[in-house]
């Protein structure tokens, strides 16, 4: 086990006496890269804890894991498998940036006959996937989707058959557009609302349902077998992990609503993260900075989760899109040896919209027995085109909110007072496009490396996610050997 105690015997000093005692505090602990000014100067991170995580980070050889992820190396050790989403972006493996470069080009030529209406008129996306094949593309289209309409997009992925109806209430299926997207186009949930999508255009009088879908997956042979033609088939590669495939054909129906020229900005606004990562020092590297933050209050401060607030609409999204990257990356209990971690791994990640967000949850935050690392998102450049004001009172918000935290405010009535002494960090965008989210999205997959390397564990395998799935298979066929509990709610609801 690599040593923590350096970490744990920091000093805990409070927020206010940190900025007291280090007049450059700010200077420390701040960052501009790639459009996203990076503010952690209200955590309790020091130059001294950051230089002791700098030694963790050594004695984890984080450097040589870096550039065996870049490299191709096979880092998901459990799967032996190579990780190369960062290959889509063109930074990694040669041979790698090759194949994927030869696939977006693929996918590319494919939106150019979708746009010629080579499949006849399409005015509706119907894509259907879950989990990283359904988050990624969602918080793409909802993010970058708002101004220019080229599609109509819907991204369904709970089985419920609710979800599926409402788009059919909305959309013409003579007009529509099927995405299926699987990885290993096996997945139960997103082949039954496929199959009811085929049947609903069927029972509207279209001729040819399986000549308007498209198929994304990794299993090329298995869309193949399932009924959909090979030219209509975007392949990616084994190796780049769901919930990190954005990058690669999965953002197929970003690309098609918002236009390539954005996609690409999308893949080199990733990529100029990616060198960042790669080839800054440590103690001025964002994702590893972040890293240490989180491992910082996990590890010495107690705290069980962690709360990102998007003061932006656009970024509504995102914490739902960062819950499955973040807990089902480092949601681990084992080594890569296989033996106990022994602490704490990732924090529950949740959070919401400003200002929303602070009339639901902020008094927890602000006077509750909870430590919560809060994370604050916010752009300067706005979006919309009502009075100033609106924009000027968002950011205000998300910057009072955080000095409030940390200040706190003492009263007479100790109901009205705050403890202060909470910390948080602010990711402040220039502006929301493209290649700004596209540096975005890669820090966070960059620091969730960082945190799984530094805590010994496999960032890439997701086990975890499969029992309850197995067992529910074996419930629909009628077998599994459940409790009582469980077999009487089967009962009730009329499914034995």
């Amino acid at each position: 086990m690599t040593d923590w105690s350096t970490i744990e015997a920091l000093p805990r000093q409070t927020l206010v006496e940190l900025f007291a005692d280090d007049p450059d505090r700010l200077g420390a602990l701040s960052l501009d890269v790639c459009g996203i000014h990076f503010d952690w100067a209200k955590t309790h991170l020091t130059r001294d804890a950051i230089a002791a995580f700098e030694a963790l980070a050594k004695a984890s050889d984080l450097a040589g894991k870096r550039e065996a992820l870049f490299g191709g190396a096979a880092v998901n050790v459990t799967e032996g498998r190579a990780v190369e989403h960062t290959a889509e972006r063109g930074e990694g493996k040669a041979e790698s940036v090759a194949i994927a470069r030869a696939s977006h080009s693929r996918m590319r030529t494919l939106i150019d006959a979708i746009e010629a209406e080579a499949l006849g008129p399409v005015r509706h996306i119907l894509h259907i996937g879950i989990g990283g094949s359904a988050l990624g593309p969602n918080l793409l289209v909802d993010a970058l989707g708002r101004e220019e309409k080229r599609y109509d997009v819907a991204i369904v992925s709970n089985v419920d058959g609710i979800a599926l109806e409402d788009v059919f209430d909305r959309f013409d299926p003579a007009a529509t557009l099927i995405v299926i997207a699987s990885k290993t186009f096996t997945t139960t949930e997103t082949i039954l609302n496929a199959t009811s999508a085929l049947a609903w255009m069927s029972e509207h009088g279209v001729e040819d349902p399986y000549g308007r879908v498209v198929a994304l997956t990794a299993a090329p042979e298995k869309a193949v077998e399932w009924g959909v033609d090979e030219t209509r088939i975007l392949p990616f590669s084994e190796s780049v992990g769901g919930r990190y495939s954005l990058w690669s054909t999965i953002g197929f129906p970003a690309a098609l609503a918002l236009g390539w020229d954005a996609f690409s900005e999308l893949l080199e606004g990733a990529a100029e993260m990616d060198r960042h990562f790669r080839l800054s020092a440590l103690h001025e590297n964002a994702p590893a900075i972040a890293a240490f933050a989180d491992l910082y209050y996990t590890q010495v401060r107690g705290a069980e989760t962690r709360a990102p607030f998007a003061y932006d609409e656009r970024l509504r999204l995102l914490p739902s899109y960062l819950q499955q990257l973040e807990m089902e990356s480092n949601g681990k209990g084992v080594t890569v040896d296989g033996k106990p971690v022994g602490r704490p791994t990732a924090a529950i990640t949740w959070g919401g919209v400003g200002t929303d967000a602070q009339h639901a949850v902020f008094q927890l935050l602000h006077q509750g027995t909870h430590l919560v690392p809060v994370e604050f998102l916010a752009v300067v450049e706005p979006f919309d085109t009502l009075a100033e004001d609106h924009h000027r009172a968002l950011l205000l918000n998300a910057f009072a909110q955080g000095a409030a935290l940390m200040a706190g405010k003492q009263a007479d009535d100790p109901a009205r007072s705050y403890s202060g002494d909470r910390p948080s960090s602010t990711l402040l965008l220039d502006v929301l496009d493209a290649r700004t989210l596209g540096a975005l999205i890669a820090f966070y997959e960059h620091r969730v490396f960082v945190n799984g390397v530094l805590l010994g564990i496999n960032s890439f395998d997701q086990f975890g996610v499969e029992l309850g799935k197995e067992m529910a298979k074996a419930a629909e066929k009628g077998g599994g050997d459940f409790d009582a509990s469980t077999n009487d709610l089967i009962r009730r609801a009329g499914l034995d």
